[in-house]
C-alpha cells in the first residue's frame, strides 16, 4: 500500500533516487539502464506511477537502438522495495514491443537464492522465455566487468561492501547466512534507500 502523497511527488522520488539511470555501454557497445533495487520505494510509489515513470522519462530515452538492463539486487528487501508479483506483470505487460525487442540482455547482480528461487519458479510465467533466457546471474561485482565496460558505470559503495562480506561469508550467496549484519570489522551499517551514496567509477 503507497503512502498519502500525490503522483507528482512519486514520480519526483523515483527522479530523485536515481532508481532507473541509463549511462554507460556494455562490452557490446549496447546502452545500459541500470535499476538500483534497494533505492526503489514500493511503499511510496504505484504500479501505475512507476508505469507512467517509465513510459515517460526511460522509454524514450533509450531510443530504437538495443541495451541491456544491469539490475543491482542488493540490500533489496521484499517488504520495502518489492512491488509484488501482480505488479511486476502488470509492468511487464506495460513495456511496448519495441524496447522488449530490443533488450538483449539483463545483468543481474547478487541474486542472493531467494530470488534466484522466485525467478526460477516464477520468472517463465511472469516474462516470456525469450526475456528469461537473457537474464545473466553476476555473483560479484569483478565479474559484471567480463560484460560491462567498468569505467562507465556507477556501482553504489554499498555494492562493494556486499561484496567483501560475501568474501568472509561465502554461505551467504547460498542464503546459509543472514546479511543484515557483519561478524566482523565493528558494527553493522544502517542504510537507507533515501541516503546518498557514496559511488564508484572504476577507471
Amino acid at each position: 500500500m503507497c503512502a498519502a502523497i500525490s503522483e507528482a511527488e512519486q514520480e519526483e522520488l523515483l527522479e530523485k533516487l536515481e532508481v532507473f539511470k541509463i549511462k554507460g555501454r556494455d562490452k557490446h557497445g549496447r546502452k545500459i539502464l541500470r535499476i538500483i533495487g534497494k533505492f526503489f520505494p514500493a511503499r511510496l510509489v504505484s504500479v501505475e506511477v512507476l508505469k507512467k515513470y517509465l513510459e515517460d522519462r526511460v522509454f524514450p530515452k533509450l531510443g530504437k537502438r538495443k541495451f541491456a538492463v544491469l539490475h543491482v539486487h542488493t540490500g533489496v528487501q521484499r517488504s520495502e522495495n518489492f512491488p509484488g508479483i501482480s505488479g511486476l506483470r502488470s509492468i511487464y505487460d506495460a513495456i511496448p514491443a519495441n524496447v522488449k525487442e530490443n533488450l538483449e540482455a539483463v545483468y543481474f547482480i547478487h541474486p542472493g537464492l531467494q530470488a534466484r528461487l522466485f525467478l526460477a519458479t516464477f520468472g517463465r510465467f511472469l516474462f516470456n522465455a525469450g526475456l528469461y533466457g537473457k537474464l545473466r546471474y553476476v555473483s560479484r561485482v569483478d565479474y559484471l566487468w567480463e560484460n560491462v565496460r567498468r569505467n562507465e558505470v556507477e556501482i553504489p559503495e554499498f555494492v562493494f561492501d556486499h561484496d567483501e562480506d560475501l568474501e568472509y561469508r561465502p554461505m551467504m550467496d547460498y542464503g546459509l547466512e543472514s546479511d543484515h549484519a557483519r561478524v566482523y570489522g565493528g558494527a553493522p551499517t544502517l542504510d537507507s534507500p533515501v541516503t546518498t551514496y557514496s559511488m564508484r567509477c572504476i577507471s
